[in-house]
């Protein structure tokens, strides 16, 4: 199974060693997807867990335990069709190749059940083609 969070890093927490940690102590791999975490300051991590559905349970409850502030993953990747004139720049960002183009037909493909809902794409995009639609009732922990 795998779940898409991101964490946030109060300052006294950024020295720890999580991703290690998860996969030690877990046996949770994390693939981490975007980070902004510096020393000494609050941090962002953007990660896709994956493991036994009880291991990441109990992963995520050590996270809290740890400081961490964490976010699920709420929403979806919408790409408007109207807007969008398939230049492939968001393909270039893309990390899971949710995005991609194709070039015998010059046109961006996006296949949903891929995106990760990382938002990398969505600055990328010059015509604000790319939007994240948020689920009307959110997950909560």
């Amino acid at each position: 199974m795998k779940r898409r969070l991101t964490l946030h890093f109060p300052r006294e927490a950024v020295h720890q060693p999580i991703t290690y940690r998860l996969a030690v102590d877990f046996d949770v791999a994390a693939k981490i997807l975007r980070a902004q975490v510096a020393p000494n300051q609050v941090g962002t991590m953007v990660v896709e867990l994956s493991g036994d559905i009880d291991e990441l349970d109990a992963a995520e409850s050590w996270l809290e335990l740890q400081g961490l502030g964490i976010n699920r993953a709420l929403g979806e990747i919408r790409i408007d069709s109207d807007r969008c004139v398939d230049c492939g720049i968001c393909s270039s960002v893309c990390p899971s190749g949710a995005l991609r183009f194709d070039p015998a037909e010059q046109r961006l493909r996006f296949e949903s059940p891929r995106c990760l809902v990382c938002e990398q794409c969505i600055p990328s995009c010059p015509l604000d083609a790319i939007a994240l639609l948020l689920d009307p009732e959110p997950v909560l922990r």
